[in-house]
């Protein structure tokens, strides 16, 4: 598909309001996962390249935060404006590089924009409080002010959506960013950068730059001048990134891992807790951190859910994501390949029952078939581990309390799921499940308004809602001393 926007695709950093290569001319190929041809070559800026990026951010921060909450919001919200303006074009370039059908590219486009009209606003609210005084004869008061610069370490499943989910908060709070894309996925953030530069967003206060993944993370993680770093991606990474921050307390924000449990109880409507769990596991052909991938069924309906299930399964539609009306799109790469046919093969050892798919895809690549394996264990790598791919597994329970240890016997915290028509063991599980978001009886839970992070090893700190400003933000706290001085207006 001809852009409607040419200039949406573009193959260079942007840093300081400006295009550039890399200076050794060190580049990468991006790869269409659907077919692995390659889409073009990026930039990969030398760390020199990558400090000017944080110079740029630190000298555009002042006058960025001087400015009124008015200003910033008009300009933030022509950048949105412009996102679903152009969403066709950046469903295409989403879907090019990531791979993801257009259905879901498009809803992401729109999921992305929706956050920036959300934190323009919802800045107005960043406000201290005034406190009653301990002190004779003194004020006290807190205002809320901006960190300074912010790094923003995005992840390839999400491209666009995690990149706009933490700037729209830091760039309405007043900071100014860097902004470092999974190397896989660059297109969709070049985008959003030509995008913000329209919308007249001044130079230095956005930046996009790529390297060398560890070079690129270490230089930026490790710049004093970075005081806060916004992190998703996998939790092994996460735990370093929290490792370096601590050397000179940075804030950060990490958003991590999962391994998502859904509880089917035995008076759930069977055939919409089959919708919420195809909706749960399949969604980015399985490759969310939110997937459910522990699918627990209360054993009086666990055959009948296996075979509405495995019916369900079997008419989804694989193919690549430019093709309108596929439903399961490719792997990411080959890494992902290797070990999802590990997993299986695991699983099938230890005694799991295939009951769908289980082998690659009769259209090659890193096409999988959905698979549906039954009576899977503890022992198994696809119920223990994160597993990013088009496989549910599914387990029998007897009790809730049994079903409560299974979901909370995870290292993860971040999303669980629950169908069931009784409020007393919805409020119950609610309760007792140690994981920080809980969906009941469907799948849609994210949003602008909303928390969205983990427990755990899923993660630290929140994105979405109010909470998404406190990476982002300092509280100070001031006392004025008023008895015996003289104050001119």
């Amino acid at each position: 598909m001809p852009l409607k926007h040419p200039l949406l695709f573009k193959s260079l950093c942007y840093v300081d309001g400006q295009w550039i290569h890399s200076r050794s001319g060190a580049s990468i190929a991006v790869q269409n996962p659907a077919n692995q041809a390659e889409i073009g070559h990026v930039p990969m800026l030398e760390r020199e390249q990558i400090v000017a990026a944080v110079d740029a951010a630190q000298r555009a921060f002042g006058p960025w935060r001087a400015r009124s909450l008015d200003e910033r919001a008009v300009l933030l919200r022509r950048w949105g404006e412009l996102i679903l303006e152009h969403q066709e074009d950046l469903a295409w370039i989403l879907s090019q590089e990531q791979g993801k059908p257009l259905a879901e590219a498009r809803g992401e486009i729109r999921y992305a924009a929706s956050f920036i009209p959300w934190f323009a606003e919802e800045a107005r609210r960043l406000h201290g409080q005034t406190i009653p005084s301990h002190i004779p004869g003194a004020e006290l008061a807190t205002l809320k002010q901006p960190v300074g610069v912010c790094a923003l370490i995005t992840p390839w499943n999400f491209p666009s959506a995690m990149i706009t989910r933490k700037a729209a908060a830091a760039l309405a709070a007043g900071c100014s960013v860097v902004v470092k894309p999974a190397h896989e996925t660059p297109y969709s953030a070049f985008a959003l950068a030509q995008l913000a530069e329209e919308a007249g967003l001044p130079a230095g206060v956005f930046n996009v730059v790529l390297g060398e993944p560890q070079l690129c993370m270490e230089t930026l993680v490790g710049d004093t001048r970075v005081r806060a770093v916004s992190f998703t991606g996998s939790t092994r990474v996460g735990k370093r990134v929290l490792q370096a921050v601590a050397e000179d307390v940075k804030k950060v924000a990490l958003e991590l891992g999962g391994n998502a449990p859904l509880i089917v109880c035995d008076d759930a409507d069977l055939e919409h807790a089959v919708q919420v769990a195809l909706d749960a596991k399949f969604q980015t052909s399985g490759q969310d951190c939110c997937a459910a991938n522990r699918i627990l069924v209360q054993r009086p309906v666990y055959e009948a859910f296996l075979q509405h299930f495995a019916r369900a399964i079997r008419e989804l539609r694989v193919g690549p994501g430019l093709e309108e009306g596929n439903r399961i799109g490719p792997l990411m790469h080959q890494a992902a390949f290797d070990a999802t046919a590990e997993r299986v093969a695991d699983a099938l050892q230890q005694g799991a029952r295939l009951l769908v798919g289980g082998e690659p895809h009769a259209l090659g690549g890193w096409f999988w078939q959905p698979t549906l394996l039954a009576d899977v264990s503890v022992g198994m790598r696809i119920y223990r581990e994160e597993n990013f791919a088009p496989i549910a597994g599914v387990r029998a329970f007897d009790s809730l309390d049994e079903a409560v240890a299974m979901a909370n016997d995870t290292e993860y915290g971040l999303a669980a799921y629950v169908c069931s028509n009784r409020l007393d063991r919805v409020h119950a599980l609610i309760a007792r499940l140690d994981h920080a978001m809980v969906a009941v009886n469907g799948t849609k839970f994210t949003g602008h308004p909303v928390p969205f992070g983990g427990m755990k090893a899923s993660g630290l700190g929140r994105e979405g809602g109010s909470e998404g400003f406190e990476p982002f933000v300092e509280t100070k706290y001031v006392c004025i001393h008023t008895q015996g001085q003289r104050y001119q207006a």
